[in-house]
């Protein structure tokens, strides 16, 4: 029935028009504010170590001790992953719409509590950072699968690729911002409050004006995603899901002639023969032999390469000022006062993102309906792995001074094969091989697997790319295996990741009915139930 239902094919044949558009930017600004909220945090964990964790006599600046600074880099991650569970699957329950406008809720009130986290001691201050930083998270989480669902279920099959990785790469244009926004802050506060570097005076080169910058640079999310938020309330529910999941096909034709410009019929004589299929072949749950059997291997392949690319993907993205600073592209903390710290990691992590992480989101956009998932994805972890292990086997040629730029490029180009690769294809596929009323769940189940995968990356990586050298690691971080061999074990996790693609299916160019296959179940169905009860059923 799903492939004669006239809204369905008026949408798969639908010309690109400015609803589509619209559609990529009321969405888009959500993943903007995902990234933005995700990883502006590690512009400021060295700034909160001085501020919170000063030591007199101390030959370092302060720093947050080894369990704080893992929970205050992963807890979002944690409020992601549950987020991303439980919005999934409340969105295939209630509908696409009804919750999109909760989770950007959650994320503009929790936004705006992280910069205003309160205590007397810095115990207290990290508690209640992270208590709403794990908030924040579960809003972005449910952005994930919603977004996505979104997406797919409005574009045409022609260029339904190429719209939904235009929503995920908005999340450059979060990146980017964040180190903007920190660049902007850190130099303002620090051309009206100037201090000594660290070796010169340890206590004066941390003003007590720093503890606003980490604050206005973690509220600052919040204001994307409250502009958005009346966009999202005025976007009907997709047709797809008031047609299939619904089973209301008038209003499914009077929600898209609204928005798109094509002529729908409500097709009347088609509402009695979807509502019998209820309770067929085709609607079986997640936890049955039918699901298992039709789209087990492709949920194994999308939670798996998913979680593959995010240990390696998140542990760069969090950790790049470890890994510049071993390189001595960033100089050491004494040299520096807290501010100009700041400035100086957002300035290195800015410059990657404009230079490699934005321009290969956008390669994957105009290059996916033409290549396809699975090359762009398969061709994203080969490169991916190639550069993590030329940059970690001759890792002690790439810290000498004059091969710091060398190290750079090809450190950028994990990035940029990165997102022109599987951080974008593992969003989209999700989102367009499973029936409609799991679409949502499957989705965020795969995206919760690649967030466990960062927790991984940035607890792990964390810990593992200490120092051998116990003397030599951070204060209270025991001796690890050092940045080497971390990426070492990064370039393995990518080949890992190119293995597990080849249980992810092709999507590119065909109906989300036929990649379901709900077409096929409905036959299915039409012909059980002739077969056992003599009646049949309208087709």
């Amino acid at each position: 029935m799903a492939n004669d239902l006239q809204v369905l094919n008026a949408l798969d044949l639908a010309k690109t028009q400015l609803y589509h558009f619209t559609a990529i930017v009321i969405a888009g600004m959500g993943f903007f504010t995902d990234a933005y909220d995700l990883f502006c945090i590690s512009m400021v964990t060295k700034l909160l170590g001085r501020i919170y964790y000063h030591h007199d006599n101390a030959v370092k600046p302060g720093s947050l001790p080894p369990n704080v600074s893992a929970a205050v880099n992963g807890v979002a991650f944690c409020g992601t992953l549950a987020g991303q569970l439980f919005f999934g699957w409340l969105g295939d329950k209630l509908g696409r719409k009804k919750v999109y406008g909760m989770t950007l809720m959650i994320m503009v009130i929790c936004s705006i509590a992280s910069g205003l986290s309160f205590g007397h001691t810095p115990k207290s201050v990290m508690a209640t950072l992270c208590f709403f930083r794990f908030w924040l998270g579960f809003g972005i989480g449910g952005d994930y699968p919603l977004s996505a669902t979104i997406m797919s279920e409005y574009a045409n099959k022609k260029t339904r690729g190429a719209f939904i990785a235009a929503v995920f790469a908005m999340q450059g244009f979060g990146i980017l911002a964040g180190g903007m926004v920190a660049i902007i802050v850190s130099a303002a506060f620090k051309g009206a409050f100037p201090a000594p570097a660290y070796q010169d005076a340890p206590l004066a080169s941390t003003v007590p004006q720093a503890d606003f910058v980490w604050r206005i640079i973690l509220m600052f999310g919040a204001l994307p995603a409250a502009l958005t938020y009346y966009w999202r309330m005025k976007m009907p529910e997709t047709a797809r899901y008031t047609a299939l999941v619904a089973k209301n096909l008038k209003q499914a034709a009077n929600d898209m002639t609204k928005v798109m410009q094509v002529e729908i019929e409500a097709e009347p004589e088609k509402i009695e023969s979807v509502s019998e299929e209820r309770g067929g072949a085709n609607e079986f749950g997640l936890f049955t032999k039918q699901f298992l059997h039709r789209h087990g291997l492709h949920l194994l392949g999308t939670t798996s390469t998913w979680f593959l690319l995010d240990i390696a993907f998140y542990s760069q993205n969090l950790f790049q000022k470890d890994i510049f600073s071993a390189i001595g592209w960033i100089p050491s903390a004494q040299t520096m006062n807290a501010l100009d710290e700041v400035y100086r990691i957002a300035r290195a992590q800015t410059l990657i993102a404009l230079c490699s992480t934005v321009p290969g989101y956008w390669f994957t956009v105009a290059f996916i309906d033409r290549i396809g998932r699975f090359a762009i994805q398969l061709m994203g972890f080969f490169f991916m792995t190639v550069f993590m292990f030329a940059l970690a086997i001759p890792y002690n040629h790439w810290t000498h001074k004059d091969h710091r730029i060398g190290f750079v490029v090809m450190y950028s180009l994990t990035f940029f094969f990165a997102n022109f690769g599987p951080n974008a294809t593992t969003f989209v596929v999700p989102a367009e091989i499973f029936p409609a009323r799991l679409r949502s769940t499957c989705h965020g189940i795969s995206a919760a697997a690649g967030k466990a995968g960062a927790i991984v990356g940035a607890f792990g990586f964390l810990y593992a790319a200490q120092p051998t050298d116990p003397k030599k690691a951070e204060a209270g971080y025991p001796a690890g295996i050092g940045v080497k061999n971390s990426l070492i074990v990064l370039g393995v996790v990518n080949l890992l990741g190119m293995l597990f693609t080849f249980c992810v299916p092709e999507s590119n160019g065909k109906s989300l009915e036929d990649l379901s296959r709900e077409n096929e179940g409905e036959e299915e169905n039409g012909a059980e139930m002739r077969a056992t009860s003599g009646r049949t059923v309208p087709v």
